[in-house]
């Protein structure tokens, strides 16, 4: 079993800003309901306030191995460390004026499940399966073995629109902060 947690982030490489989520800024999100780990369909677009949406290539599983060539693959390497620091930051971030929290990943619900459990997140996951998100706000992706994975970032969404995009994340176990000292300077 592997630690999923434990990453010198040193020894991986970082992700270039490559411009392609540029267009996302002050975008308003298009009405599509997306599958969550809660068993309710959400739809960001009509969510009242602020939302955060992690946005994330794919959860690993400690009893499975790692893609080939994952972890050299800039931006790649994170979802577990990303998805707890958002678990461990989601009271300061509701006390922040986030009123709902979310990841979000082209894998479905019931793989996703697995994560929620195991990692005691107190949020949903959202799964973008069907790649209607992603085609709809031409979110970046990147190709691996002949799959191709959404790229991590992070939007903060204000009734359906989007305020704000962290791009790259890098490294992702401390977007969570990043995410809470931007909301410090932008108080709703």
């Amino acid at each position: 079993m592997r630690d999923m947690l434990s990453v010198d982030w040193s020894s991986i490489p970082a992700p270039e800003d490559d411009g392609a989520a540029r267009h996302l800024n002050n975008l308003r999100l298009p009405a599509l309901a997306l599958p969550s780990t809660s068993g309710a369909a959400v739809d960001l677009s009509a969510l009242p306030g602020r939302s955060v949406v992690y946005i994330y290539p794919r959860t690993g599983r400690p009893d499975l191995p790692l893609l080939e060539g994952w972890d050299m693959t800039p931006g790649a390497r994170g979802c577990t460390p990303q998805s707890c620091g958002f678990r461990d930051h989601a009271q300061e971030l509701r006390e922040a004026g986030v009123q709902q929290l979310f990841g979000l990943s082209t894998q479905d619900s019931a793989y996703q499940r697995e994560a929620v459990e195991r990692l005691h997140l107190p949020f949903a996951l959202l799964s973008d399966a069907q790649g209607q998100l992603t085609r709809a706000l031409n979110l970046p992706m990147f190709e691996l073995n002949g799959a191709r994975f959404l790229k991590r970032l992070t939007l903060i969404i204000r009734g359906g629109q989007i305020e704000q995009v962290f791009y790259p994340v890098f490294p992702p176990d401390r977007n969570a902060l990043q995410v809470l000292a931007w909301l410090a300077s932008h108080k709703a």
